[in-house]
């Protein structure tokens, strides 16, 4: 037990900064540190679709940066026949949905929009396409975006 006191406004400030838990893997990876962009406006400012985006390209992004370069991310969905999507983009609309954007295992142009409650997605590692030099990695570019809002 802690038995530090905090000021009013200093248990204030810890309830609006967003926190994680992550029990690493064996090969010890750690999660990717949160972009500054994560802190500019407190969680309590911000629609649940909008959270759930943020905390979804770290996701990804970490997830990513324990691929070889012979594997891209992919989304499976839970609860349907969706399938695989070879992630090429996210985005969200307030209040309350997010959306995918990519290819099946076809190859065929997907989106997928996914109410907040429903998000139930699980990070695959798929062969990269052969005509592709360099996997694709969109959890840098996710972040970057971040960044400039």
């Amino acid at each position: 037990m802690d038995d530090e006191i905090a000021t009013s406004a200093e248990a204030l400030e810890a309830a609006a900064l967003p926190r994680r838990c992550d029990a690493p893997a064996e090969d010890g990876q750690e999660g990717v540190p949160f972009p500054e962009a994560l802190n500019n406006r407190p969680v309590s400012e911000k629609s649940p679709a909008e959270w759930a985006y943020e905390r979804l390209i770290l996701y990804i992004q970490n997830f990513e940066e324990q691929l070889d370069n012979e594997h891209e991310v992919a989304m499976g969905f839970t609860g349907g026949d969706a399938g695989v999507l070879r992630i090429e983009g996210m985005g969200f609309f307030d209040p309350d949905m997010i959306t995918y954007y990519g290819t099946d295992q076809f190859g065929a142009k997907t989106q997928l929009v996914q109410h907040v409650s429903q998000l139930s997605v699980m990070l695959r590692a798929l062969p990269k396409a052969v005509e592709e030099e360099a996997p694709k990695r969109i959890g840098f570019r996710l972040a970057q975006a971040l960044e400039k809002d």
